[in-house]
């Protein structure tokens, strides 16, 4: 976690509406994709630990491809610390210990994250909308988004990319990757490398 928490913060999701977005806008369960746990079980995409273990995506061990573990998460809340102008991002765990990480982002940015988590449609495409329309038109999946990494304070993040070439990972900001996933059709598996949850010290990204 980065920064301090502060004093009593004025979200920009409610805690009502963030448990609401948690369990109807991140979540979807009528096709078994997403389990009330906030697991995604179909498919073998997730297990019943949290791990991704299909699709190459994480093994039974929770590695990818030998190397960092990720856990799946949720994106809790998007909260406004006044006087700060930068908006706090908390993602915890879809199931317990329900550890957390939290984050700081620009004001643009945090709001199209609380919108993308209520799932408010704007009367023109904001731009990360737009991507996911482009990736859409282009046959194009969010296999994933995965937050990798953390030196001084600052996150890193990568989108996991497949379409009819073939698969790709982009390097990118944790706030994007967020957007991308929450404004898929299907909310795309959110992964925490299980390091980020251990203290504040640097993480390096796995190569």
């Amino acid at each position: 976690m980065t920064g301090e928490a502060g004093p009593e913060m004025a979200p920009l999701v409610a805690p009502d509406e963030a448990d609401e977005a948690d369990s109807t806008a991140g979540l979807v369960d009528s096709e078994g994709l997403v389990d009330s746990e906030g697991l995604v079980d179909s498919e073998g995409l997730v297990d019943s630990e949290g791990l991704v273990d299909s699709e190459g995506l994480v093994d039974s061990e929770g590695l990818v491809d030998g190397g960092s573990v990720f856990r799946t998460a949720i994106v809790s809340s998007v909260a406004l610390d006044l006087p700060s102008q930068h908006p706090m991002v908390v993602v915890r765990e879809a199931e317990p210990p329900w550890r957390q990480v939290q984050f700081r982002v620009g004001l643009p940015d945090g709001t199209a994250l609380a919108c993308a988590l209520r799932r408010i449609e704007t009367p023109r495409p904001l731009t990360h909308e737009l991507l996911g329309e482009v990736l859409a038109g282009f046959d194009i999946d969010v296999v994933a988004v995965r937050l990798v990494g953390r030196q001084q304070g600052t996150y890193f993040a990568e989108l996991d990319l497949r379409g009819r070439t073939g698969r790709r990972v982009l390097s990118c900001r944790p706030s994007d990757a967020l957007v991308v996933a929450l404004r898929q059709a299907v909310p795309a598996p959110i992964l925490v490398a299980d390091a980020l949850f251990d203290g504040e010290g640097d993480v390096l990204p796995q190569a």
